[in-house]
């Protein structure tokens, strides 16, 4: 088990983040660091307060955030956890695409490619990379109902994800995957969605015929320090299939 890394106590001072942040800041890096892994059982709110040398109501408000943000999950009668990337956190914090009629599911994947390559400018943009960087590109076919819905492409940085996917198999649930056998945690993103003409290489993928339309999801996936560490193209088809976003 790792060692529980040295932490200061937060100090309130002018000038300073709120007490409760300087608390939230310490119990991520804990998670960043691999101290608290996905699944695990953190302490209690009073074993935290007494540590840190604060209120158990600062503490309580940290934890709060972190819920939130769904980097915590609480259980009544068991105590507060850290999130698994499982298939129903992923419907709901990142997976937009869902059926026109029924309910959303987790989509199925096909591997069609997992290579190593050096970053052309965009991926190396995208990943704070320096151009010419090892990253792993991986293309996937995946399907909602047996139907081929989208084409997505992905870039790594193959020095933070060593040999992912070398043994010629990914788990469909890569972010899971990053977060149990690497220790990275996605914990947010940016996307931005547009539409374009499926290429000639996606539309036959996708059952469409060349120039049709899809929608392009462009997603930059960070990590909890808010450091870029995907780079994902989902090329959609919605014909049958809308993107949805729960404003809250």
């Amino acid at each position: 088990m790792p060692k529980r890394p040295e932490v200061s106590a937060p100090r309130k001072a002018p000038g300073l983040s709120p007490l409760y942040r300087q608390v939230r800041t310490l119990l991520i890096q804990r998670i960043a660091e691999g101290h608290w892994r996905p699944g695990v059982l953190i302490p209690s709110e009073m074993q935290i307060a007494a540590e840190l040398g604060v209120s158990q109501g600062t503490v309580r408000k940290a934890l709060d955030e972190m819920t939130v943000e769904n980097l915590l999950v609480r259980q009544q009668g068991r105590g507060t956890f850290v999130a698994q990337h499982d298939e129903a956190r992923i419907l709901f914090q990142f997976f937009k695409i869902a059926p026109d009629t029924g309910e959303p599911v987790f989509p199925e994947s096909i591997l069609r490619a997992c290579v190593e390559a050096a970053a052309d400018a965009g991926e190396a943009a995208a990943l704070n990379l320096r151009a010419g960087a090892p990253v792993i590109r991986i293309a996937r076919l995946r399907s909602l109902a047996g139907q081929a819905v989208i084409s997505e492409y992905i870039t790594v940085s193959a020095q933070l994800f060593p040999e992912l996917g070398h043994d010629g198999a990914l788990p469909n649930n890569l972010y899971a995957h990053y977060a149990n056998r690497f220790g990275v945690t996605v914990a947010g993103g940016r996307e931005r969605v547009k539409a374009l003409p499926a290429t000639a290489e996606d539309a036959p993928l996708l059952g469409l015929e060349a120039g049709a339309p899809v929608l392009l999801i462009d997603r930059v996936a960070t990590a909890l320090d808010g450091a870029p560490v995907e780079w994902r193209r989902s090329y959609c088809v919605t014909e049958s299939c809308s993107y949805v976003s729960l404003l809250r």
